[in-house]
């Protein structure tokens, strides 16, 4: 493979997508309805993301050859001296994310073919899929914050569609305006942040921006609330993270997340694996020559994401929804993730992002197998058993499991442990929080996890013992009966997945961590955050940390986690229900959701309205229409009502008022001039 990269190789990766999105959506959906059959739109948007991966994984080559790229592709226009451009940035970090994007965007279009097979919006939902390809394309390859921003908002706009793709349902539309609100606010620290980069450097692109850190660092301004200075650089960086806390789901904006579920399946192992929850972990890793300069910064992002790892953790122990808790094991693995972040192991962050990016679409994807084949059945208390007909969907959710919860060899483990190891050796005042919420969250993360697969898997059939009309996610009533496989088209993508979700983590951990693959993408100074550094004078190699791991606390926590779930739900099935009675206070707090969303909903938003209505009633109406238009208005009639009154139109009226005035004239003159 040739070391150069060329622009038009760089702009077909994108575009592929794009254009397999807009035939399959103008074509399959617009025009006529269905001009194109649904084998065509499935054909070209599976077509388009194909030529996507391939030109990806092509450029993964060439930039471990050596290869880097990082031109503008297009001038949009400048305004008084800031151009506004699309360029593209082509580093170890951007085509780590490009293949990571594709391969997993293919899987689910594969996949997409077998579960909404039935779907009436079925050529609608292949151009959004396809169209959340590009926007995330755009998103990681750009080398300017107004291409990030654009990406950043297309992902949004798009996972705005999908959640709410089945628009007959309530519960649907209700959760993708949450996630629209929830991102709003997120997106409105991000865009302040991304304003004060430009008002202080006067440009958008990247490069430009971090040969002006350290001019940034040295900037402060008065506290508006008294006390030190603020720094020009922790705002910044502050507000760039609120919009990461946004679109990757931390705590207190994380709520929008879990009722993301409501979108069909496979949309939900993309926007949990490869495209949305991710955007914020890579701008904070390519934002670190910014982020490096803030300690305050970084230690905020260690608390946010210790807080998210263990307490979102936690609510997937009480989940009885089989997507629910594999989304809520997202929200705890993105918390490791910005732990990392915060630690300053920004390469750390992004290899967790990439093993687990595999082993939880897999998840997904077989939940979803597991959906299909109990006649969409969700609950897993209605389970049991299903090792025995559905095989292959079986050996590969236990192997996403064993992948999830940080096993030896296994994808997740050398990412996770990584991420740990590293914080214990971190010098930010918040790391030892952190580090022992991460130690937490590893025995929760193994008992949701193997109480999930346990219920599912294993134990008695109780397929027959739903009580209720559970509804499925494509809101039919959900049937019983016994379990059967899944088709090839869903199977295969299982397969290929749990491929890398086993192996991926020993291969590209030397190389990923210490083997300078992402040194030229990430800057970190070892002298101020030495935490990696320490972490890579005790790593050897892959087969050497497996060692290390038996003399550390994870693997045990993790070994007592499966254990607990193993003796409750298979050995003792009866001491959950006596345990959830006596410990009712905690289960009520966790089944609602910490009480966030009543929080949200009747305190926020209510308040929020309220401060609307008060604006509208007492400012709008009261002071603005009737204290100043109307009653101006009135004033002037008022005064034109007595004016009129002498206007009487005779002429000996205004000849006496010429006299009066004549005399008054006069005798100002005679008693008061002198």
């Amino acid at each position: 493979m040739s070391t150069t990269l060329s622009a038009g190789m760089l702009l077909a990766i994108p575009l592929a997508p794009l254009v397999g999105a807009a035939l399959a959506g103008i074509l399959g959906t617009v025009m006529g309805g269905n001009l194109i059959g649904r084998r065509a739109s499935h054909s070209l948007t599976i077509l388009g993301v194909l030529i996507s991966f391939v030109l990806s994984a092509l450029t993964l080559d060439a930039v471990l050859a050596g290869a880097r790229f990082n031109e503008t592709i297009y001038t949009w226009m400048v305004v008084g001296g800031l151009t506004m451009e699309i360029g593209f940035l082509i580093d170890g970090l951007s085509a780590m994310m490009m293949v990571v994007v594709t391969f997993v965007s293919l899987m689910v279009h594969l996949y997409t073919i077998g579960y909404m097979e039935e779907d009436e919006g079925y050529n609608r939902f292949f151009a959004y899929i396809s169209l959340f390809t590009f926007s995330m394309l755009m998103l990681v390859m750009s080398n300017n914050l107004l291409q990030l921003f654009f990406g950043w908002e297309a992902v949004g706009l798009v996972s705005y569609l999908l959640i709410g793709f089945w628009y007959n349902k309530p519960t649907a539309i209700f959760a993708n305006m949450k996630a629209f609100l929830v991102n709003r606010v997120g997106d409105f620290g991000f865009i302040l942040g991304i304003g004060l980069i430009v008002a202080y450097t006067g440009t958008l692109n990247y490069s430009e921006i971090f040969a002006q850190a350290d001019e940034l660092s040295a900037i402060g301004f008065a506290n508006p609330f008294g006390g030190s200075d603020w720094m020009l650089i922790t705002v910044i960086c502050i507000c760039l993270f609120i919009g990461a806390m946004g679109k990757s789901a931390q705590f207190p904006l994380h709520v929008w997340l879990p009722d993301s579920m409501e979108g069909p399946t496979p949309i939900s192992a993309l926007i949990h694996a490869a495209t949305m929850v991710t955007a914020g972990i890579y701008m904070v890793a390519r934002m670190s020559p910014l982020y490096e300069l803030s300690d305050t910064a970084l230690n905020f992002i260690l608390i946010t994401g210790a807080v998210t790892a263990l307490f979102m953790g936690v609510l997937g122990i009480i989940q009885n929804d089989i997507k629910r808790v594999v989304a809520y094991s997202t929200l705890s693995q993105l918390g490791y993730m910005t732990v990392a972040l915060g630690a300053s192991a920004y390469s750390v962050a992004v290899f967790h992002l990439m093993t687990h990016a595999f082993f939880k679409a897999l998840l997904f994807l077989a939940a979803g197998s597991v959906i299909m084949g109990l006649h969409h059945n969700q609950d897993i208390r209605w389970m049991g058993a299903v090792r025995k007909y559905m095989p292959i969907t079986w050996i590969t959710f236990l192997l996403g499991t064993l992948a999830l919860v940080g096993t030896p060899f296994f994808s997740g483990f050398f990412s996770k442990d990584s991420i740990i190891e590293t914080v214990k050796y971190s010098n930010q005042w918040a790391s030892g929080v952190a580090y022992y919420a991460l130690l937490a969250g590893v025995f929760v993360t193994a008992f949701y996890s193997f109480r999930l697969y346990f219920l599912v898997f294993h134990g008695k059939e109780r397929y027959d013992q739903n009580p209720d009309a559970h509804h499925d996610d494509h809101g039919h009533a959900a049937h019983s009966g016994k379990p059967h496989e899944s088709p090839w088209v869903v199977t295969l993508p299982l397969v290929l997945l749990a491929i890398p979700s086993v192996l991926i983590g020993y291969f590209t951990i030397d190389a990923m961590l210490f083997g300078g693959f992402l040194a030229d993408a990430i800057y970190i100074d070892t002298q101020a955050h030495p935490g990696l550094a320490k972490f890579g004078e005790v790593f050897t190699t892959p087969l050497g940390l497996v060692g290390h791991a038996f003399f550390t606390p994870p693997l045990y926590l993790a070994l007592a986690g499966t254990l607990a779930a193993w003796y409750l739900y298979m050995v003792n099935p009866a001491l959950p229900a006596v345990l959830a009675r006596r410990l009712s206070p905690l289960v009520t707090l966790l089944e609602n959701k910490y009480y966030l969303d009543w929080f949200n909903e009747n305190v926020l938003a209510r308040g929020a309205r309220g401060i609307g209505f008060g604006l509208w009633k007492g400012g709008d109406e009261g002071v603005i229409e009737a204290g100043m238009v109307n009653a101006s208005w009135k004033l002037v009639d008022r005064v034109a009502a007595v004016l009129r009154r002498a206007q009487t139109g005779y002429l000996y009226h205004y000849a006496l008022v010429m006299i009066v005035g004549v005399l008054l004239f006069m005798t100002y003159f005679v008693w008061f001039a002198n």
